[in-house]
C-alpha cells in the first residue's frame, strides 16, 4: 500500500441552498497528538499550492479561516474516529459540512471543493502537494482558476484508529472555496 493516499471530493458548486450542520460523532476520540511541525505543514501546504498556481498563472488563494475551521474538524473528526472519507462520520456530504463554516450566506454563488491525505508522520508540505499534483482530480482542484481561498489542517495521531490500524498517521484537509 502506498505512503500517501489522497483523495478528492468532486467540485461542489451551490447556488442558493441552504447548508446543514454536520452533527457531532459519538465515538471516543484516539490520542491525537500535536507535533509542533503541524502549523509549519498548514501554512507550507498553502505556500506551496500558491508556488504552483502562479507557475499555472492563476491567481493564489488566500487562508479563510472559517474554511480553516471546515479543515480543522474534519481532519481531527477522521482521526478520532478511525475513517478518511470526504464525508463526515455521519455520512454528512462534505459541501454540506463545509457549508457549516464558510456557508453561502449572503453571496448568489458559492462553491467548495476538498483534497484530503492520509501519509505518514514524516510528511511534509512540498510532499503533500506533490502527491495530489501526481492525480489529475487532485491536481485540477489545485488548478481550479474559480477557487479563492483555503483553509488547511494537518493532524497526527501515534496510534490511528480503525483504517489507520493501529499506526501513525498525518491527516490533511485541504478545503477550497469561493463566494461572490
Amino acid at each position: 500500500m502506498p505512503k500517501g493516499r489522497v483523495s478528492l471530493s468532486v467540485l461542489a458548486t451551490v447556488v442558493g441552498l441552504a447548508a446543514a450542520a454536520a452533527a457531532p460523532s459519538a465515538a471516543t476520540p484516539a490520542s491525537v497528538s500535536a507535533p509542533v511541525s503541524l502549523d509549519a505543514l498548514d501554512s507550507g501546504v498553502i505556500q506551496q499550492v500558491n508556488v504552483i498556481r502562479r507557475e499555472h498563472g492563476l491567481s493564489p488563494v488566500k487562508l479563510n479561516q472559517s474554511l480553516a475551521t471546515a479543515a480543522s474538524s474534519h481532519s481531527d473528526e477522521m482521526a478520532s474516529d478511525g475513517y478518511f472519507d470526504h464525508a463526515s462520520f455521519d455520512g454528512t456530504a462534505f459541501w454540506k459540512r463545509i457549508g457549516h463554516w464558510y456557508g453561502q450566506g449572503s453571496y448568489t454563488f458559492w462553491s467548495v471543493g476538498e483534497n484530503l491525505l492520509w501519509s505518514t508522520p514524516e510528511t511534509d508540505a512540498p510532499k503533500a502537494v506533490r502527491l495530489w499534483m501526481a492525480s489529475k482530480p487532485h491536481r485540477a482542484n489545485i488548478l481550479n482558476a474559480t477557487w479563492r481561498e483555503v483553509g488547511v489542517a494537518a493532524v497526527h495521531v501515534d496510534q490511528g484508529p480503525g483504517i489507520y490500524s493501529g499506526e501513525p498517521a498525518t491527516i490533511i484537509t485541504l478545503d477550497f472555496g469561493v463566494r461572490r
